[in-house]
């Protein structure tokens, strides 16, 4: 029988779930398919796992040269657990999302474990660091990305009227940042380019399509979403 009280189990059980709906709601709020249930489930469960590894074996430990490891179970979870996660990872062609979601279920997961063994401290602890990381460091991930975009654009303009150089000049580019310059001579004299910049931030992108089109020979300028020659 175990050695646990049951209104002490009944807390660890509680506390596990309401850990773990805090990062869930988290990721709730950004629409992502492992939200508030998903991360209270897989916790509550950890936590029952590692309670039943700790103490459900104690009636079997009663006879002499019996020895059980109750680590042996709960190391599973983290293992175990890398599947459910697998599950809320996406690839969309070179695009993969999901990442974070399944990060935080792991980290669930390990927070239901040591909220199963008593270590109330440290998952409280994790919880809220996770919660900093989740949505304190977010604003300041997404202005870091802003600023090292990929600007793609086709242009229209006459033939020899865009080059590198003149690029360049126009927008004060450096020539690393010019990835690809594709020119197709089209009809009547005019040319279909193809330009990639890089790291340039999406402030820059919507600026350097007006610049672009105040050029001399410059009849068209269209930014796209991906590249169409990659």
């Amino acid at each position: 029988m175990t050695t646990l009280p049951y209104p002490e189990i009944l807390m660890r059980l509680l506390c596990a779930a309401a850990l773990g709906s805090l990062i869930g709601f988290e990721r709730e709020r950004l629409l992502w398919t492992a939200g508030i249930r998903t991360h209270m489930v897989v916790c509550l469960g950890a936590c029952l796992v590692m309670i039943v590894s700790a103490f459900g074996f104690q009636d079997s430990l009663g006879p002499d040269h019996i020895v059980l490891d109750p680590s042996r179970v709960a190391a599973q979870v983290v293992s175990g657990i890398g599947f459910l996660g697998a599950g809320a990872i996406l690839a969309r062609g070179e695009i993969v999302k999901g990442l974070t979601s399944a990060a935080s279920i792991w980290t669930v997961a390990a927070i239901g474990l040591a909220v199963g063994g008593g270590l109330y401290f440290a998952a409280t602890a994790s919880t809220a660091i996770m919660l900093l990381i989740l949505a304190g460091l977010k604003p300041i991930e997404e202005a870091y990305r802003a600023k090292i975009q990929t600007g793609r654009f086709r242009i229209e303009a006459t033939a020899n009227a865009l080059t590198p150089e003149t690029l360049k000049a126009a927008l004060s580019v450096r020539t690393g940042q010019i990835k690809r310059f594709v020119v197709t001579p089209g009809e009547g004299g005019m040319d279909s380019i193809i330009v990639v910049l890089t790291k340039v931030s999406s402030h820059e992108i919507a600026t350097f399509k007006t610049t672009l089109e105040e050029l001399d020979g410059v009849s068209h300028v269209e930014v796209l979403s991906k590249d169409p020659t990659g």
